[in-house]
């Protein structure tokens, strides 16, 4: 009965679903799921339960008609705790249904402000381009940086804020260039493209050109959190510009983060002569919000969210979440490099992060996804696959 369970969790989630998906990270949700209706218990337990209320289980052997009004006893709406969920996936459910009904709304407003919005919409367009405009730094200047930070064999992190910089330089200046030619275009100077128009339609309807996000980090934030949260990023990398390598890092700000992650395995594998693919980060996560010293070995990282639990600092492990509250931060992580022999995962958590809630991406041209980032190890009292099932993961921003 056991090598049948398995047999079948085999073919269901590794050949005829798993084969179709992927990632790894669906496949090892799809294998935990079935792990709950493909075991021994479910032939053994007369009523071998699917969900912990008891609600759900299996029924006992019967006929045709007792099937029927079996099924006509569940609940007539899927409780979040048949798929392993916690309540607060409803609330998550609902505020998505919004979301996507409001951008509906929007977008049939932005192809009607085409037929003559008048002056009104031109002034809207110019206010809102002037305050974005107004709110962006000058480009970083990368000839002072390299001088200030040249390439160093014991200090990857210099490489690492020179190219940070080049890619929000590229990024500023698609927003700032594409907004000045709008204003151009506003006052009759010069002529308003198909490009120029989409634009003008998203900042009506407060949504991230389709412009700014071919050159962008990825970010599902509507326009002014946008604009908000990369002008925190630019100070980020503006304050560590003056004040040398930050204590810890804020490790959302970066546009390509998996950059730092190997900037930090670099540094420690040329400081004890070890080879870099032989290493890999082991993970510690500290009672405290901000620290203000540097780690011997390793950094230490801060800005992250929990999706699908909560941190508990009492016990320093995963927790369920609490009511109605989506999301919990992260305390500062100790990133810390070590041979991949040497890092044991029993009892804990093997977390995705994420770049966006979407957590979905493309594999990029170099290789890396641009939306996952890496896999981190929280500590855990219950299970792996109790997580699993809960959908938890970290996030690097939110959604708001």
């Amino acid at each position: 009965q056991r090598r049948v369970a398995i047999t079948g969790r085999d073919l269901t989630g590794e050949c005829n679903y798993g084969g179709r998906v992927t990632d790894d990270w669906d496949r090892r949700c799809i294998t935990t799921i079935l792990r709950v209706y493909y075991n021994e218990d479910v032939v053994h337990d007369n009523k071998y339960k699917f969900s912990p209320s008891g609600t759900y289980y299996a029924p006992p052997n019967g006929t045709y008609d007792s099937y029927i009004q079996f099924i006509k006893q569940l609940p007539p709406t899927q409780l979040p705790e048949v798929f392993g969920m916690h309540d607060n996936v409803d609330i998550s459910r609902e505020l998505q249904d919004t979301k996507h009904l409001f951008e509906d709304l929007l977008l049939t407003q932005a192809q009607s402000t085409g037929g003559g919005g008048g002056d009104s919409t031109e002034q809207k367009l110019t206010d809102i381009a002037t305050d974005i405009l107004s709110k962006l730094p000058a480009s970083f200047d990368i000839d002072d940086a390299v001088e200030k930070y040249p390439v160093k064999y014991e200090e990857s992190m210099n490489t690492v804020l020179v190219q940070e910089m080049e890619r929000f330089n590229r990024l500023c200046g698609v927003i700032k260039t594409s907004l000045q030619n709008l204003q151009k275009a506003i006052k009759g100077l010069v002529v308003m493209s198909e490009s120029l128009e989409k634009v003008a339609g998203s900042l009506m309807v407060g949504k991230v050109p389709e412009l700014w996000s071919k050159s962008s980090y990825p970010s599902l934030k509507p326009l002014g959190s946008y604009i908000n949260d990369l002008v925190a990023r630019l100070k980020f990398l503006k304050t560590w510009f003056a004040n040398d390598k930050p204590t810890c890092f804020w490790i959302s700000a970066f546009y390509f983060n998996q950059a730092f992650l190997t900037g930090v395995k670099q540094n420690y594998a040329r400081k004890y002569t070890i080879p870099i693919d032989k290493l890999d980060l082991d993970f510690e996560v500290l009672p405290c919000d901000d620290i203000d010293q540097h780690p011997e070995d390793g950094a230490y990282v801060k800005g992250l969210f929990l999706e699908g639990a909560r941190w508990d600092n009492k016990k320093m492990s995963l927790a369920e979440s609490l009511p109605k509250v989506l999301y919990d931060t992260v305390p500062v992580i100790w990133l810390k490099p070590a041979v991949k022999t040497e890092i044991s995962t029993e009892g804990k958590y093997v977390s995705p992060v994420y770049k966006t809630s979407a957590r979905q991406g493309q594999l990029s041209t170099t290789g890396h996804s641009t939306n996952f980032v890496v896999a981190i190890n929280l500590p855990t009292i219950k299970p792996q696959k109790h997580w699993v099932l809960r959908g938890t993961c970290i996030l690097c921003s939110l959604d708001d």
